[in-house]
């Protein structure tokens, strides 16, 4: 069996030398020289170009290298065979910690403290404790709730919603359309790590805003299609919001024009929250592979309706 490696964001020969050291008898191609295309039966792949997976006449599997499945899933000629997403313990560590990070960013006063810096001022300034500090979390799948653990730690007060009911130790858990403006009500900062689905496109909004304690803080990490970006720039401006942490966005990379540049109270990432570490994610690859070739069920296997 063949396996095409498809990701123009990702080293191509990182990855085949980790997969090698799990599957050595494996064949790995890498686009755009695949050879024969009947002769691919696996592609392990990140955004690849729109109609290549349906160019490939005998590919029975397709693994994403991201948690994030919606830019496959959007390609109306990708093939219906089985995808599988990827969940590795490196990409929920570094979640984690850059939730934690943003958190403690807004919590701890880090901006303000380099603008005393340039100024050469030496000024303390006031913070609460952390268990004053409450954090709102949509999303409890495996990024949420390793991120809730993580601030728990760090004696934060912890909410999450989700589109179920989940029971997690120290977490205030809601669910459902009351659940939601029930917890917003409570959260200063906000973290979104939802998966994006037609039910989740554009929920952090003019309304999700005004639901939040005025001065609240939001933190997307998920998706940028979640984010109304006017109605974000808007309740930065009218003071509704304290700030935004921002890793992911509308059009990526982001235009050099874009407003949130130069926005005063954004912080930008580049899509880098969780990296999919080749070193700690081959072991996820070579798994879906080994359950593939034996007929084993595969892991973490999307389901399309739900999109995730």
């Amino acid at each position: 069996m063949t396996l095409l490696f498809c990701s123009a964001s990702d080293n191509a020969e990182v990855w085949r030398s980790e997969i090698a050291k799990r599957l050595p008898d494996l064949e790995i191609r890498v686009w755009p020289d695949i050879g024969d295309p009947a002769d691919i039966r696996m592609a392990l792949v990140w955004k690849p170009p729109a109609g290549m997976l349906a160019g490939l006449p005998n590919v029975s599997l397709i693994v994403s290298l991201g948690a994030g499945v919606e830019p496959l899933l959007e390609d109306p000629t990708l093939p219906d065979v089985p995808l599988v997403r990827m969940v590795s313990d490196g990409l929920t560590v570094d979640m984690a910690g850059y939730v934690a990070l943003q958190v403690l960013r807004w919590h701890r006063l880090v901006q303000e403290y380099a603008d005393l810096q340039a100024a050469t001022r030496w000024e303390p300034m006031d913070h609460k404790p952390a268990s004053a500090v409450t954090v709102g979390i949509l999303g409890l799948g495996e990024l949420g709730a390793a991120s809730a653990r993580t601030l728990r730690t760090m004696d934060y007060r912890v909410l999450g919603w989700s589109r179920s009911p989940k029971n997690l130790d120290g977490v205030e858990s809601f669910s459902g359309a009351d659940g939601l403006a029930a917890m917003l009500g409570r959260t200063e900062i906000l973290v979104c790590l939802l998966p994006l689905t037609g039910e989740t496109h554009g929920i952090l909004n003019a309304e999700l805003f005004a639901a939040l304690p005025a001065g609240a803080v939001v933190v997307n990490a998920a998706r940028g299609r979640h984010l109304v970006e006017e109605d974000l720039l808007a309740a930065l401006d009218s003071g509704r919001l304290r700030g935004a942490s921002l890793d992911v966005f509308v059009t990526e990379p982001l235009p050099p024009d874009h407003p949130f540049w130069r926005h005063p109270k954004i912080v930008i990432t580049p899509h880098v929250a969780a990296i999919t570490h080749p070193s700690l994610s081959a072991e996820q690859v070579a798994e879906a592979v080994r359950a593939f070739r034996a007929g084993r069920p595969l892991p973490n296997l999307v389901d399309r309706k739900r999109g995730y």
